[in-house]
């Protein structure tokens, strides 16, 4: 080990007890060799310093041990992740190079701290949450389970090194990120006992006061409940024994966490809360018996104490996703108190306890979240996510972990898991991409039901397809699996681009028939000026005969007689009566709009008027005359310094053309309210959103947003429409952002 001055006296102490605790436990897997070559470069690292303390002090040594120790016993031991654990600050430091791992541990070690340090150094970047790196931090986590794994393990080490930290802002970020992050991640790969300690320390961190109460009362009826155990224990025991069979059967309390979480629910005191501890049975019994026997105590339990049928989880017959299998039921015991009773065998405890990290996946469940797969649906779900911000995505993240499943058949008798909400058509898609996209319905149980049928757990699944059937816009309301929904997605996007290609060929042969050659440049400006967003959308709606064909033709050579300098009778401004200052009573007036044409004017970008606006036009020294609002900030200027230059003007009674004007938008700074704001915009018709930005401080948020509109009225409406946004305080319009 390290010199001693390099430690504390705590420390030292504590890194030769961890030391030679991780000495036996790895044993099957790391030889006496192993950890001499660890420990002399550890040394030497030292002695070099390159392994220093961290920025709140922690030391990489004592770290670095005691997550292994954590992954030993709460995982299981795993050459490559203990091996990895114990080098990997050594790499970060650039104390051993990546090559120089692989040359002396081998291509698994040396890929597996290049993940670590991957993730490490996004995580490094601070606030992962509140950025893009949140995302990416995911994205790498996903690259290898075992990067999961450990820093999962690392955490819990952490939370426990900090109890006495003297930064309490560290301790409660660190908190937090376990709750929002690694218990998730924990509870997900079965890591039950890491999840429950980890969701105990949290608390603990950011709620020391009711984590004190909860711990002290339950500390104060510790003699009670054991007690209380026993009683329960002891008839069962007999019972147990009498049938010949070979268990453990202990009590366990549940953890501070579930008890606060069951308290918040049901809006009790402790006193209140009685199935505070749990009993489990643990069989030793031969695979092939295991349900069986499990099924016998079920029995023995049921018959001395009254079960409650609701509160029976049966994950022997169909085990959870990440590999669990247990028999849970709630009985009433003595005093008529509720316990809960956790029925298993040792290889299902095993499993149970230390994830299905270390025991792999259960056999005969055909999951769309098996561990590798569940690892490609998360890379697949973040890829395809929107990005609309990484708060909304760690929650979406978060409740994907803790969804509930149902379990449905094939006709076959091929068992298929989904989420709870899962429908007919997210079961199609999931069988195969082709099927999904033709699915008309399902046969459920012989019965005939629509795509939208939500599954429910036993139900025997036909698909139904149809060769005329194609992917709809609105399936993707119907599907919940982000599988269905990103095919979904691409097969939308397919379809539009061929009926865009089929729009384009369609539109040319029009024009070659009529012997016209086409330019793209002219072509862009014509669909801009018809108000398309994209190209794609343009040919999509000649694809579907929404435009008449001939009248994009007159359009295009009407732009293409402007692009050669048709001549059209010139008007300029010598020919307008100038006022002092606008006048309308004045007849002589200069008439602007879509239809008018040979007046060489433009709109000033200052305050962006729009039809309906009152205005007045301003003769610049090139000879234009631009159009500003009569409430424009620059008009006081304009007529105090320049009114021999002001010209009455108005709008023709017909336009044709879009106004950008942009949009101040005040509110709190909730979570959706940008979507709903958005969301209104999308729907309007004939208006279109061409950018936003947004600043937040002291929770509210500052929007501006730019869109295109036909007149003030179509602006009016849209203002009292957006004002009506939970959340929003204000909106107004602006007149220069």
């Amino acid at each position: 080990m390290p010199e001693r001055s390099y430690f504390t006296p705590e420390e030292r102490a504590s890194v030769l007890s961890t030391y030679r605790q991780l000495l036996i436990d790895s044993r099957p897997v790391l030889q006496i060799d192993d950890f001499n070559r660890i420990r002399k470069l550890i040394t030497k690292a030292v002695e070099t310093g390159h392994y220093q303390r961290n920025r709140q002090g922690i030391n990489p040594v004592v770290r670095n041990l005691n997550t292994a120790l954590i992954l030993c016993e709460r995982v299981g031991a795993e050459r490559s992740m203990l091996i990895s654990t114990l080098l990997f600050n050594l790499a970060v430091s650039e104390f051993l190079t990546i090559e120089a791992v692989q040359k002396e541990f081998g291509d698994d070690i040396a890929q597996l701290i290049k993940g670590l340090i991957k993730s490490s150094s996004l995580y490094a970047k601070q606030a992962a949450v509140e950025s893009e790196n949140f995302r990416k931090l995911l994205l790498s986590f996903a690259e290898d389970i075992r990067v999961i794994i450990i820093m999962i393990a690392d955490r819990l080490c952490v939370m426990k090194m900090v109890n006495h930290h003297p930064n309490e802002k560290y301790r409660y970020d660190i908190a937090c990120e376990a709750s929002y992050l690694y218990a998730p991640l924990a509870h997900r790969l079965g890591l039950y006992s890491i999840k429950s300690e980890l969701e105990d320390l949290s608390l603990k961190y950011t709620n020391r006061e009711i984590y004190d109460q909860i711990a002290h009362k339950l500390n104060e009826t510790k003699r009670s409940r054991d007690q209380y155990i026993t009683e329960f224990i002891e008839p069962v025991k007999r019972k147990l024994e009498a049938e010949g069979l070979h268990f453990e059967i202990k009590g366990r309390t549940k953890s501070i966490f579930s008890i606060w979480n069951k308290m918040k629910k049901q809006k009790a005191d402790l006193e209140d809360i009685y199935d505070l501890f749990a009993i489990r049975v643990i069989l030793e019994t031969p695979l092939e018996q295991e349900k069986a026997d499990c099924w016998k105590v079920y029995s023995i339990v049921t018959d001395m104490y009254q079960p409650n049928p609701k509160r029976m989880k049966d994950w022997l017959s169909v085990p959870k996703s990440n590999g669990y299998e247990s028999l849970h039921i709630t009985v009433l015991g003595p005093k008529q108190r509720w316990v809960e009773v956790q029925i298993r065998t040792r290889r299902m405890d095993e499993i149970a306890e230390r994830g299905l990290a270390a025991h792999w996946k259960y056999k005969g469940i055909k999951s769309e979240t098996g561990l590798d797969d569940w690892m490609n649906n998360v890379r697949e779900i973040l890829e395809a996510a929107d990005h609309g911000g990484a708060l909304e995505l760690m929650r979406d993240f978060k409740m994907d972990l803790y969804d509930k499943e149902v379990f449905v058949f094939t006709p076959k008798g091929d068992l298929y898991k989904l989420p709870l909400g899962a429908t007919i058509l997210d079961f199609a898609f999931l069988i195969h991409t082709g099927l999904g996209s033709k699915c008309v319905g399902g046969r459920v149980n012989g019965k005939i039901e629509t795509i939208r049928y939500k599954l429910k757990s036993g139900d025997t699944i036909e698909v139904l397809t149809s060769p005329n059937q194609t992917p709809k816009q609105d399936w993707l309301n119907i599907a919940v699996t982000s599988k269905g929904r990103v095919k979904i997605k691409q097969a939308l996007n397919e379809q539009q681009n061929k009926a865009a290609e089929y729009g384009k060929e369609l539109l040319q042969r029009r024009f070659k028939n009529r012997k016209i050659e086409m330019e793209d440049g002219i072509m862009m400006k014509l669909i801009k000026k018809m108000g398309y967003k994209t190209v794609t959308d343009f040919y999509n709606e000649l694809a579907a005969e929404h435009i008449d064909v001939n009248r994009i033709i007159e359009l295009y050579l009407e732009i293409d007689q402007k692009e050669n300098n048709e001549q059209y009778e010139a008007r300029t401004a010598e020919e307008f009566t100038l006022q002092n200052e606008p006048d309308e009573s004045k007849e002589d007036e200069l008439i602007i709009g879509g239809d008018v044409k040979g007046i060489n004017y433009k709109l000033a970008k200052c305050c962006n008027p729009i039809f309906g606006d009152d205005i007045f036009g301003f003769v610049s020294t090139e000879g234009t005359i631009k159009i500003h609002r009569k409430d424009c900030p620059n008009a006081r200027y304009i007529y105090s310094h320049y009114r021999y230059r002001v010209v009455n003007a108005r709008w023709s009674g017909k336009m044709g053309s879009k106004y950008v004007t942009v949009l101040r938008v005040v509110g709190n700074d909730d979570i959706g309210i940008v979507t709903n704001i958005t969301s209104i915009i999308s729907k309007e018709k004939n208006i279109y959103m061409r950018g936003i930005s947004i600043d937040s401080n002291d929770g509210l948020f500052q929007g501006h947003i730019t869109v295109t509109v036909d007149d003030t009225s179509a602006l009016n409406s849209l203002i009292k429409k957006l004002k009506t946004v939970k959340g929003v305080k204000d909106v107004q319009r602006v007149s220069v952002r």
